[in-house]
């Protein structure tokens, strides 16, 4: 089993918008493309274009509907969702052979694929289902932050961002250290208390979303404390409650 390093000099992670995210799939389609291609591709993508395809995402976008009971409308809400890069990553510590591991220079969490066997132990350890077993390769597969992107001098430094960061078209996501309070995504999710996915799971996700209003009511938005006691279990039914306090 693998321990987990102190991150004492930076937390990278993703502050994302859910206020402004249209739900365009930008990120995914991006995402998909930069892991897909070039020298360093690490994703598998067979028959993308055919009946029967074979790949690995690494981010989703779910989609929800909130009924208006006033007004009898419904409005929709959309949620991405990659790897949270837990500070408490239940993934790294159920791997076997060590093969998930958390770098302590950045907090990023990473797959080994040289020492994966592909068991799926930090599938199933995984609370968000942030991780995937590429079928043709059979490691496992999830979010990098593009590291091998945001680290590359060879780009120009507005580039050196996850290439889901980088597509948006709403802005909705933004990508920086969260150790560092002076950073852009430190004040913003302080300014406007950004929250973690499932803080009853007690996986301190470096990530952090900052939730919607309601479009036709915009004094009404989702209660942080109330989203914090609900009593489920898992990612859909965790949306789910919370969209229903709405």
């Amino acid at each position: 089993m693998t321990d987990l390093p102190k991150c004492e000099d930076k937390k990278l992670g993703l502050l994302i918008d859910l206020d402004i995210c249209v739900g365009c799939h930008a990120c995914v389609v991006s995402c998909k493309e930069w892991n897909s291609s070039g020298d360093t591709k690490q994703l598998s993508d067979v028959n993308a274009h055919q009946k029967e395809p074979v790949g690995t995402f690494l981010n989703h976008v779910h989609s929800f509907e909130k009924e208006n009971k006033e007004n009898n409308e419904s409005e929709p809400f959309y949620f991405p969702k990659s790897c949270l890069h837990c500070e408490d990553a239940p993934c790294v510590t159920v791997c076997p052979t060590g093969a998930s591991y958390k770098r302590s220079e950045d907090g990023i969490v990473l797959v080994n694929e040289e020492d994966c066997m592909g068991c799926g132990l930090c599938a199933w350890a995984c609370p968000y289902g942030a991780r995937e077993l590429d079928l043709l390769s059979g490691v496992m597969k999830k979010c990098t932050l593009c590291v091998d992107r945001i680290y590359d001098h060879g780009l120009p430094e507005e580039d050196r961002v996850p290439a889901c960061v980088k597509s948006c078209p709403t802005g909705a996501r933004s990508f920086g250290d969260f150790n560092d309070p002076n950073s852009k995504v430190s004040k913003i999710a302080k300014e406007r208390k950004g929250v973690d996915l499932m803080p009853e799971m007690k996986t301190k996700p470096v990530n952090k979303y900052l939730l919607p209003k309601i479009k036709s009511n915009f004094d009404k938005e989702f209660n942080t404390e109330e989203n914090a006691d609900l009593n489920v279990s898992g990612f859909l039914s965790w949306v789910d409650k919370a969209l229903d306090k709405l």
